[in-house]
Formats: structure tokens, C-alpha cells, sequence
């Protein structure tokens, strides 16, 4: 029952959708009108630039962290973690106060392994999706490969419920970038002169 609650906490706090608020707050516009209609941080700054999408984008990842920090604080550990982490996550992508259409968690996602492994989340994240963005302009590829050193960092300190928790993780940002993913990678254009340069 207390993981049962600890779940029920986690999902409607990261159902809670902040960036369409301070979208609506700030701009006066419902984000998912804008770019790819998600209800996410980044449309939050195309929207209204970087006042409104700083805080959206922060408390998006402060509802996928306090859950899980505050059960960690009351003593659950381990496998009772794996339904709590995922479900601040899983509110987000599928939040009811949006009809289950929600965003694409990667905030929220950030948030919730800042809980559990600290700051170091996000070098281990951005060790990857850094240089994806660097190197091909689709962000979804960035977004979802950069939680590759995630996963191998979980099978390298052998913890297998959090090994359990990465693969879920990770599974779930596929499903909601799944649009954009069918797309393939596109070269940045500064890497197809280098790679396709007719020789002198």
C-alpha cells in the first residue's frame, strides 16, 4: 500500500502540466499550437523565449524529482523504486488533465535520475545526446540516445533493479518520440562538407 501511494503521488505531480500553464501564463498561448504540438519546455521557449522556458523546464524536472527523493527519504529503496520512478514519467507522457495526450519526459526524466544518482545525471545524459545534436540536427535522436551511457552505467555498477528502471525509462521515451524517430538522423551541414569534400 505505501508503494501504491508513493506511485500515486509520483503520477499526478508529473501529470501536472507546468509547461503548458506558464505557457498559457506568459505568452497567452497553448503551446501545443506550436512546433510539434508538444506540451513540453522547448515549445515553452519558442513561445516565450527563455523566461517562460527556464522555469517550465525546471519545474518539470522538480515533479519527476521530489517523488522519488521524498520516498527514498522515507525509506523505500530498491525494487519498490522501479513503479515510483517511472511513475512521475509516465504522468507526464500520458498526464489526465491532458486527455493522456502529455509530453515527451525528457525533463521529467532528468528530474527523476538527478533523485537517485545526483547532478551526475545530467554529464552521463549529455555525454551523448551532446554530441548527437552536435553532429546531426534531429532532436529526437539526441534526446533518447543520450540515455545510452545511462543504461550502461546502471549494468556497469550492477544494480539490477535500476538496470530494470533504465531499460523502462528509455523504452518510454521511444514510445513518445516515436514520430521523429522514424525519421532518419540528418548530418550537420558543417560535418556533410568535411565528410563529402571533393578532394584538391
Amino acid at each position: 500500500m505505501v508503494i501504491l501511494l508513493w506511485v500515486l503521488i509520483g503520477f499526478f505531480t508529473g501529470a501536472i502540466p507546468f509547461s503548458l500553464i506558464i505557457g498559457k501564463l506568459v505568452s497567452k498561448t497553448d503551446i501545443r499550437a506550436i512546433g510539434d504540438g508538444n506540451p513540453g519546455g522547448a515549445n515553452v521557449i519558442k513561445a516565450g523565449g527563455l523566461k517562460a522556458g527556464i522555469p517550465a523546464i525546471l519545474l518539470d524536472t522538480l515533479k519527476g524529482f521530489f517523488p522519488i527523493y521524498l520516498a527514498q527519504k522515507y525509506g523505500l529503496a530498491g525494487w519498490a523504486l522501479v513503479p515510483i520512478c517511472m511513475a512521475p514519467i509516465l504522468g507526464h507522457a500520458f498526464s489526465p488533465f491532458l486527455r493522456f495526450r502529455g509530453g515527451k519526459a525528457l525533463a521529467t526524466t532528468g528530474g527523476v535520475w538527478v533523485a537517485i544518482v545526483g547532478l551526475w545525471a545530467y554529464p552521463l545524459y549529455g555525454s551523448v545526446a551532446g554530441l548527437l545534436a552536435l553532429i546531426q540536427s534531429e532532436d529526437a535522436w539526441s534526446g533518447v540516445g543520450g540515455m545510452l551511457p545511462t543504461v550502461a552505467y546502471t549494468i556497469f555498477i550492477g544494480e539490477p533493479w535500476l538496470v530494470i528502471f533504465s531499460v523502462l525509462n528509455c523504452t518510454l521515451l521511444c514510445w513518445t518520440h516515436r514520430h521523429a524517430l522514424v525519421r532518419p538522423p540528418k548530418l550537420r551541414p558543417w560535418l556533410r562538407n568535411i565528410l563529402w569534400r571533393s578532394p584538391a
